[in-house]
């Protein structure tokens, strides 16, 4: 199918505000869903199950006919059509088909609640909304999906300062996009899936967001030339076969797979941004990455930083190649081809594995920050733990610690002064009745929830750790209380108030009074 055929199988956005108000005034809307349908139809919606919801919305007002058509892809009556919204607009441009005494959607809409309470929409192709986005199921290749886990995890760890330029490379639906629009004056969003780009346009349109520059093409090449202060990504990192095992290429998959082998999309991706971003400026990507067979997956990931690049780069899963074929065997809907046709293919994803040594895949997130440093901090870990969204805060912060860590000797440390960051809690662990603990536990509750061990000292340092004292004023208190020599505690200490300032448990006084 050409470009044009597929651009104009697509709903026309020029009267999309008409839609828009019809909507919202339905209350069509994040908030307006979870009171209609109650907590648990509407978390059911998220495994893609949908009789709940069909049986909240019985009735035949406007908010249960839209759900009904634009969520649950059902067919409602034309006269309950008519009075949900602009029924006419909305056959001519493409929103809704007639079909006899009845209409139904063209696409899935899906309300989606921005961070400041905005009521957004996310458009998408038919049965790509509703269980968030589970999979192309069977459809296309070139099959756009509607808001995921995935898409939700790169909108939380984003960075959101203020910048001129914003670059949504890959955008499907445009929900990336969309966030960008907040926050920066210029947003460009490129899709090597020209139909991809024609969603993006939709989402905007129907959410009141202002117009992106949308270009089609694949990776960087639509901005060749371009630099920009926030690139996003949520790429096509599916670590697939080129082969489906059955004498014929693999059925691809646009959003899903990149084409390339292993996971060299992901890598190139992070190695060009670092030409793309102007100085200061972050590239944030979701990534797949192998765990190969006398590699570590740490010194892969390192390996793939640009120079002048900091970069923060957290594995969030791990799975073995058997469950990562099966997952995404399910995702394209190849369970459903036949015990013969299944089985050829799943061998096929297991031999591409084995003649690459991957014994695993790896997801996470890689965040770099374009420093020009010439010690560039590279943070490479493993933290499949649960954590607090947003996180694009924390991820701005981690980068300006590092930015102080490296400007600091230890004599200068010490110097200093540090602040207990909010939301620290310690905790005592030792047998009950114990006269001292076994040792002492600092817990975040916020951010990346983490947790760390600290001695007496570094538990009465963080302790009395308030801007008032210098740190090294701070440890000769501490040393006369225990007894010990101020100068060999000062001697050995820099390094743990370096760990406890780089995982986010103190923060510098100077940072936080800028």
């Amino acid at each position: 199918m050409s470009t044009t055929s597929l651009l104009a199988s697509l709903p026309a956005p020029d009267r999309a505000a008409r839609l828009r108000d019809a909507l919202l005034a339905a209350d069509f809307t994040a908030d307006g869903l979870l009171e209609r349908l109650g907590a648990a139809a509407y978390a059911a919606l998220a495994r893609s199950e949908t009789v709940p919801a069909l049986r909240a919305t019985r009735g035949d007002d406007p908010l249960d006919t839209l759900v009904r058509l634009f969520l649950l892809q059902r067919s409602v009556p034309s006269a309950r059509a008519r009075a949900a919204l602009p029924l006419e607009e909305a056959l001519a441009d493409g929103w809704v088909r007639q079909e006899g005494g009845e209409v139904r959607a063209a696409v899935d809409i899906r309300p989606y609640g921005g961070p400041e309470g905005q009521d957004w929409f996310i458009v998408s192709d038919l049965g790509c909304a509703v269980g968030g986005a589970g999979g192309a199921s069977g459809h296309d290749e070139g099959v756009v999906l509607g808001v995921g886990g995935a898409s939700t995890t790169l909108a939380g760890i984003t960075v959101r300062t203020p910048v001129a330029s914003v670059l949504d490379l890959g955008t499907g639906s445009g929900i990336q996009a969309l966030h960008a629009t907040r926050h920066a004056t210029r947003v460009t969003a490129t899709d090597l899936n020209p139909r991809a780009l024609g969603f993006t346009r939709l989402t905007l349109a129907l959410s009141g967001a202002p117009e992106a520059d949308l270009r089609a093409g694949s990776l960087f090449a639509p901005v060749e030339s371009e630099t920009y202060d926030l690139i996003v990504s949520n790429p096509p990192f599916v670590i697939s076969p080129l082969t489906s095992g059955m004498g014929d290429p693999s059925p691809r998959l646009t959003y899903r797979d990149g084409g390339m082998g292993g996971d060299d999309l992901c890598r190139t991706l992070v190695q060009q941004a670092g030409d793309r971003l102007n100085d200061g400026g972050y590239a944030q990507f979701l990534a797949n990455w192998q765990h190969v067979e006398g590699e570590e997956w740490q010194d892969r990931l390192r390996s793939w930083v640009p120079r002048g690049c900091d970069a923060w780069i957290v594995q969030r899963e791990v799975q073995d190649i058997t469950q990562y074929a099966e997952l995404w065997l399910r995702d394209a809907g190849d369970h459903r081809a036949g015990r013969e046709a299944y089985e050829e293919r799943y061998a096929a994803w297991l031999d591409e594995f084995e003649a690459r040594g991957t014994r695993a895949v790896g997801f996470g997130w890689i965040t770099l920050r374009k420093s020009g440093a010439e010690d560039p901090s590279i943070v490479v870990e493993e933290w499949p733990h649960p954590v607090e969204q947003p996180l694009g805060e924390t991820v701005r912060a981690h980068f300006a610690r590092q930015d102080y860590l490296r400007s600091r000797d230890d004599a200068a440390l010490l110097g200093d002064h540090f602040v207990l960051a909010p939301e620290v809690t310690q905790e005592q662990v030792g047998l009950p009745g114990a006269e001292d603990p076994e040792h002492v536990v600092l817990r975040q509750n916020r951010g990346m929830r983490r947790a760390t061990k600290v001695d007496a000292v570094g538990a009465g340092f963080a302790g009395v750790c308030d801007g008032t004292l210098t740190a090294g004023r701070i440890l000769d208190a501490i040393a006369q209380l225990m007894g010990e020599d101020p100068v060999l505690l000062r001697d050995r200490t820099p390094q743990a108030i370096r760990l406890l300032v780089e995982e986010g448990f103190l923060d510098p006084a100077e940072t936080l009074a800028r």
